[in-house]
């Protein structure tokens, strides 16, 4: 049998054409189609496990987030707790403080009523002892108060021991201004010119002198010049005065917290002092020499 060769090469011509023609139209579509279809597959797994994963993240975080809110709820129950203490607490202090202000308030004005009964005290006895004290004077002596008070301090500066006459001499060697005589009242003219006189002798110099009358003096003159004092007056009464005042006002029970005994103890009178205690009459003397002395 012979083999006929161009028909063999025409079917196998054929042959590869079909398996193009297959190929090319019929298996890579399918083959394509395939892996599209195994792309959208895997896509819509992909996608799936993507929810699935995004679901178990929400899960997850509204899981977190309902556990915070329980905690925070949880804390906010609490600090709403400790601030009701606080506040109680400081409510509680705040009705302490102004208790304590009160009785602040209350004690600082028995003490201001304190302080006014003894100054009135005081005062009525400084001017008591004032006016005996002059009416004794005038009485025993023949002359004024006023008069009387100078003639013991010219008498006073003549009584001087050297150290402090030597003191107030330099005093006023070193002042650049006059000298001042302070007392309680206007001198006299003659009487100015006395005590010029008597510190002129006492100093062995011309003392320059200005004369003021100090409201605060009390019954006394005092002389002074570039911070040296040389004084007499009989403040000593008022000060052992002030003192048994002071003692007889401690003496007394300590007022009543109420505003009725209060009111009760304000409306009391004062324990008068002692007639056997009292100061005597002479006068004291005070002739010091010193920088601010009195």
């Amino acid at each position: 049998m012979l083999i006929d060769w161009f028909t063999v090469g025409a079917q196998a011509l054929n042959f590869l054409v079909l398996v193009w023609l297959l190929k090319r139209f019929l298996y890579k579509p399918i083959l394509n189609a395939i892996d599209a279809r195994e792309k959208g597959i895997a896509g819509q797994l992909a996608d799936a496990d993507a929810k699935k994963t995004e679901a178990e993240k929400e899960q997850t975080e509204f899981q977190a987030k309902n556990k915070a809110f329980d905690e925070q709820r949880t804390a906010l129950l609490q600090k709403a707790a400790a601030d009701a203490g606080a506040e109680r607490g400081h409510l509680l202090d705040d009705a302490r403080a102004e208790a304590d202000k009160l009785r602040s308030d209350q004690a600082i004005a028995l003490r201001n009523d304190r302080t006014r009964l003894g100054n009135e005290i005081t005062r009525t006895a400084k001017d008591e002892v004032f006016a005996i004290a002059r009416k004794t004077l005038t009485d025993l002596a023949g002359a004024s108060l006023e008069e009387r008070v100078g003639a013991v301090f010219t008498r006073r500066l003549g009584q001087m021991d050297a150290q402090a006459k030597e003191t107030m001499a330099g005093a006023l060697r070193a002042a650049s201004e006059p000298a001042l005589v302070a007392s309680a009242f206007d001198l006299p003219a003659a009487q100015r010119a006395t005590i010029q006189n008597a510190l002129n002798e006492t100093f062995s110099a011309d003392v320059r002198l200005r004369f003021e009358t100090a409201g605060d003096a009390i019954c006394g003159i005092e002389f002074s010049s570039n911070g040296q004092k040389i004084g007499w007056s009989i403040e000593g009464y008022l000060t052992e005065l002030d003192r048994k005042v002071d003692e007889l006002l401690d003496a007394q029970p300590a007022p009543a917290s109420s505003p009725s005994m209060a009111a009760s103890q304000q409306k009391t009178e004062p324990a008068k002092p002692d007639p056997k205690t009292a100061p005597s009459k002479r006068p004291p003397v005070e002739v010091a020499v010193g920088a601010g002395a009195r």
